[in-house]
This record gives C-alpha cells, structure tokens and sequence, in this order.
C-alpha cells in the first residue's frame, strides 16, 4: 500500500476553499445519481448507495444535500450520466487510469486529451497501463478501540491486511469481491466506515527524480482533479506526496 492512502485524500478535501468543496459536492452527486438509477434510492437496499453516503458524510456534505441528490436522481428528469475510464501516461511514463462520469463523451475526452498534451503526457488506448494495476478493496474507517482490537474484527470479517493511518484511523483492505461482506460485517459491529471502495493499486511504480517532470505531474493530477468529469484519478507515481 506504498504511496497509497485514502485517509490523506479526504484530509485534503476537509481543507480545500468553498470553491473545491462545491466540485467535490458534485462529483460525489453525480455517483450517487448513478448508484440510485443502477440500484434505487434505498441505501438499505443498494450497498453503493450506502457507501456513497458514508463517503459524502465523510467529506462533509450536509445531509439535506444527499438528501435531495438522490431524490432528483430518482426522478423520471434526472440526469443521466455515463461511466467512462479513460487511460494514459504522464511525464516520464507515469501511468494514469481515470475513472469520469460524464454527459457528454466527446466533451469529456477532449478535456483530458488536452490536460495530458498540455502536462507532457498523452493520452493512450484502453488497456494501455490497466496491466500495471490490480483491484483491492479498501475500508476507510474511524474507531477509539485499539489497533488490536480493529485488526481482529477486520480479520473476523475476512479482511487481507490493516494499516493504522491516523489515530483511531485504519485502512483495511479486502479483496474487490469480498469487500460487501467485510463491510457489512464491521458496520454490523458498531464500526463508523468513512468509505468502502474497490480502488486500483498499481504493481510498480515510477520515481519522477527530473524536477520539470515533478511539475508538470503535479499540474497534470492539479487539472484533473479540477475537472467536474472526474470522479478518481489512480497513478504509479512513487514520490507524489513529497
């Protein structure tokens, strides 16, 4: 789990400006529209309805927000959204995967062919660098128990492994298939799950060591996570947090 950590991610999305927070507000609006149209509008029902709420919650969308997004999702007009990944290269052969969730296809493509021209990187064919990435559960939670006492509910549950992030932070992960289960099982036990996805990991990874190359990395994720299309941005970047 090198280089990877959730926990920092939704710390960043706490302090960006008014500004940030509305984009992230609609991001996450735009994955719970899909998540009602492909399972309904009852998080009791539709587990990714559930998480999406947990996760909105965890980036401080006020409920009357999450409220009336899944209700206008659920409506006959609601906006009809398209999960497109697109993948690429970046500065020095960084591998790029992005997760959209777009309107309009064509808009949305040539907006990240632009940002990876622009950023010194290209934007390559499906398939491209899906290789140097596996698919891994990953469970964001909070607890006051004890690092030991999480690890063995998490390993009851059927969880591969657990990192302690924080204090009374932990990230466990799970396999892609078993990640409902072991979530399920750990909400069952009283536990506040931040988030629960199924994220890419990559296999290897690039050390970017030219300082034009850094910038121009920095400034190509910068660009991406502006972009009201994108939902998650996964690289092999090794040394993106120093």
């Amino acid at each position: 789990m090198s280089g990877h950590s959730k926990w920092n991610n939704i710390k960043h999305k706490k302090e960006k400006t008014d500004a940030q927070k509305a984009k992230v507000f609609t991001k996450i609006g735009k994955e719970i529209s899909m998540a009602v149209k492909a399972g309904g509008a009852d998080p009791n029902s539709n587990s990714r309805l559930r998480d999406l709420i947990a996760k909105a919650k965890a980036n401080n969308v006020p409920n009357d927000n999450i409220e009336r997004t899944i209700k206008k999702a659920a409506s006959a007009d609601a906006e009809v959204y398209e999960a497109v990944t697109y993948e690429g290269y970046g500065p020095s052969g960084v591998a790029v995967i992005v997760e959209t969730a777009t309107d309009n296809r064509n808009r949305t493509s040539a907006d990240l062919r632009h940002f990876f021209d622009k950023f010194g990187g290209n934007l390559g064919t499906t398939g491209c660098v899906a290789f140097l990435f596996h698919d891994q559960g990953v469970i964001l939670l909070e607890s006051d128990k004890g690092e030991d006492a999480v690890m063995e509910d998490a390993l009851d549950a059927g969880a591969e492994d657990i990192a302690t992030e924080e204090e009374n932070s932990y990230l466990i992960t799970t396999a892609p298939e078993d990640l409902d289960a072991v979530r399920d099982a750990l909400a069952q036990k009283g536990y506040e799950l931040l988030s629960a996805e199924v994220e890419k990991i990559p296999a290897t990874n690039v050390n970017l060591t030219n300082e034009d190359d850094i910038v121009k990395m920095r400034r190509l994720l910068d660009a991406l996570d502006d972009d009201e299309d994108v939902q998650e941005v996964y690289h092999n970047w090794e040394n993106a947090e120093d």
